[in-house]
């Protein structure tokens, strides 16, 4: 196991290359995480530069596409810093970004505490313990030069590709009487127009929900109430340049939109 020492200089060599919109090939040999749990140790110190509590979490590559445009085998948490948040209608700073993608998501608000446990978490304790659902889009980024070939632990150790996030209004609609699996989100961009998939996310927006709680159990991590948990895209990363405006339609749960310089 990487000591503390390690752990601490690999995470901020990352976030020193997010902060300055740099990149890095790799990390030092005696800084590169060898698992998941080196990896996340490394990823929960971005915590420490951050002087507002956690917003929430992010999945990476729930959808085939998603783990295809990152060369991973599964879904990767990551945290979502209050200071990358992007106000809806807002406008996302295009520099720094090579990854240069947009991604339509379902986002859960937590409405109580779902603390670290010996047993895993079902379906219906998650969506329990949700309070409201959004439209959301997020924009990662990754601080590795070729994050294709940067591989999942490295990945992981990078806030699973976590750079901005824009989180819409709370749906009015009754979402817990919907199939979010049928949900066909219409997002619009130059002119064309894209539909997105409920399914593409991990089969379900409320299983990639209930992983993430999972995930966080296994880590001794407790999901906080008020967090926001961002579930993952539900169409393929669609590839986006300065100027762009991207607006997306969940229908019955809401717009959410932005626009990129």
């Amino acid at each position: 196991m990487l000591d503390k020492n390690a752990i601490a200089a690999a995470s901020k060599t990352l976030h020193d290359h997010w902060r300055a919109g740099t990149k890095l090939a790799a990390l030092g040999e005696s800084l590169r995480p060898r698992d998941r749990i080196e990896a996340y140790a490394i990823q929960a110190e971005i915590e420490r530069y951050s002087s507002d509590s956690l917003f929430g979490w992010k999945i990476a590559a729930t959808s085939e596409a998603g783990q295809m445009h990152i060369n991973v085998d599964g879904p990767m948490a990551g945290r979502i810093l209050a200071e990358t948040v992007i106000p809806d209608g807002g406008t996302a700073s295009m520099a720094g970004n090579e990854m240069r993608v947009a991604e339509p998501e379902f986002a859960f608000r937590m409405r109580v505490d779902l603390p670290a446990r010996s047993t895993p978490y079902a379906m219906q304790q998650v969506l329990d313990a949700v309070d409201t659902l959004h439209p959301a889009i997020e924009i990662p980024d990754s601080r590795f030069a070729d994050f294709v070939s940067a591989g999942e632990a490295q990945l992981i150790a990078d806030n699973a590709c976590a750079h901005l996030f824009v989180l819409g209004p709370a749906a009015t609609a009754d979402w817990r009487s919907l199939d979010l699996v049928a949900e066909r989100p219409v997002i619009t961009m130059r002119g064309q127009q894209f539909v997105g998939h409920g399914k593409n996310v991990l089969g379900d927006p409320r299983i990639a929900l209930t992983w993430l709680a999972n995930e966080l159990r296994l880590l001794g991590v407790t999901l906080k109430a008020g967090q926001i948990v961002t579930t993952g895209t539900c169409h393929p990363p669609l590839p986006i340049q300065s100027g762009d405006f991207c607006a997306a339609d969940f229908g019955s749960l809401g717009k959410v939109s932005v626009g990129f310089e």
